[in-house]
């Protein structure tokens, strides 16, 4: 099975950051590392022995030692020019140490595999890895790209090993039993394991965009959800929306804007069957 680091029921006894969250400790084959700062300026420390690799987002190195090999791998294919998989990837290559941040406020979480779960990481949620862990693109299919907030593109992840994910804020884990379900509002989705479906959060997308509602993740256990708590980009359109309305209304568009939004309502209801 694959799990995440436990947190520790007294956190007291820890060491604590500046932050409110205490510090994560971990080791892999042929390393370690510390995650501090949490739980929304994080740093991810790795210490690495001699020829071991690490593998990182690019532009997610703050620091390394002057002993540790970095190389920035670019492959183009035009299946992942289309598909939305990164053509270009860091390798570092020990012994040293190195300073890994995401590349704007929020945790790291780390999530160790052995092989008998794959994870499904959305956009912008993954941030490094270890070496024997797999990272591939995967199709969601049209319906789930066009409303789950992650695209049409994932990445999926799998292997043995330990990889990174990150996320706007803090990250909530949620664990599902077997025919538990949970609603998660979509464009707050990190990490997942277990299958899910879009639906409308209350009547349809058009009342739903009037009324600060929208489209949601049912997802059915078993398996882990994370989720981030700030989604910006989402709330500030949402914040707009009045505005955009009134400009519709005024340039006498509206009333075609709302057949689009109909049809849309009708493909989320057809690709969830």
């Amino acid at each position: 099975m694959s799990y995440l680091y436990a947190y520790p029921a007294n956190v007291a006894s820890q060491k604590m950051s500046l932050g409110s969250l205490a510090d994560v400790t971990g080791e892999f084959n042929g390393g370690s590392y510390k995650i501090d700062h949490r739980d929304t300026n994080a740093l991810l420390s790795v210490a690495l022995s001699a020829n071991t690799p690490f593998y990182a987002q690019p532009g997610a190195m703050v620091a390394m030692s002057p002993e540790v090999t970095l190389k920035g791998k670019f492959k183009f294919s035009f299946k992942k020019m289309f598909t939305g998989g990164e053509m270009s990837q860091s390798t570092f290559t020990g012994p040293g140490e190195v300073l890994l941040a995401p590349p704007i406020w929020g945790d790291i979480v780390p999530i160790q595999l052995d092989g008998s779960i794959e994870w499904n990481v959305g956009r912008g949620g993954f941030l490094a890895m270890t070496d024997g862990v797999v990272k591939e693109t995967k199709s969601q299919g049209f319906g789930k790209g066009l409303f789950s907030g992650e695209g049409f593109f994932i990445n999926r992840v799998s292997g043995v090993g330990v990889f990174f994910v990150t996320s706007l804020g803090a990250i909530v884990q949620r664990n599902l039993k077997q025919g538990e379900q949970w609603i998660v509002d979509n464009g707050h989705l990190v990490a997942w394991t277990c299958p899910y479906t879009i639906e409308r959060s209350g009547g349809s997308f058009i009342s739903g965009m009037h009324a600060n509602e929208g489209l949601v993740c049912r997802f059915t256990g078993p398996g882990t959800i994370l989720i981030q708590v700030c989604y910006f980009f989402y709330h500030w359109f949402r914040h707009k929306e009045d505005n955009i309305f009134d400009i519709f209304d005024r340039l006498e568009i509206l009333e075609p804007c709302q057949h689009g939004l109909q049809a849309m309502d009708d493909q989320v209801n057809y690709y969830n069957h």
